[in-house]
């Protein structure tokens, strides 16, 4: 069974035992998360869609906090002599799905 949930106005398709990647969460490692933003559930032949919101949870501990890739922002101003180059890490929570349900 699947499920996709809205977080941190992204939205993500996860299953039972999945570990995502998304933006930071507030909360130390170990601790159990609860998404009530369930857009969409289904199974192999059947799926259940809200409108906007289905009446089911997704429950996750929280893995670990880490941070994503080095961005780097660069900016020139022709004829100017003027150029600034900055850089950018996104702070990230690993999340591990542990189950589907109804709330």
């Amino acid at each position: 069974m699947f499920a996709v949930i809205k977080t941190g106005g992204k939205q993500y398709r996860v299953q039972e035992n999945d570990v995502i990647q998304i933006e930071l969460l507030p909360g130390s490692a170990g601790e159990t998360v609860v998404f009530n933003d369930v857009l969409m559930t289904g199974a192999e032949s059947s799926v259940e869609v809200g409108a906007p919101r289905l009446k089911k949870v997704v429950e996750g501990k929280i893995v670990a906090h880490t941070k994503g890739p080095k961005l780097f922002i660069q900016k020139h101003r022709r004829r100017k002599n003027s150029k600034t180059r900055t850089g950018h890490r996104q702070p990230l929570t690993k999340v591990r799905i542990t189950a589907i349900k109804d709330a």
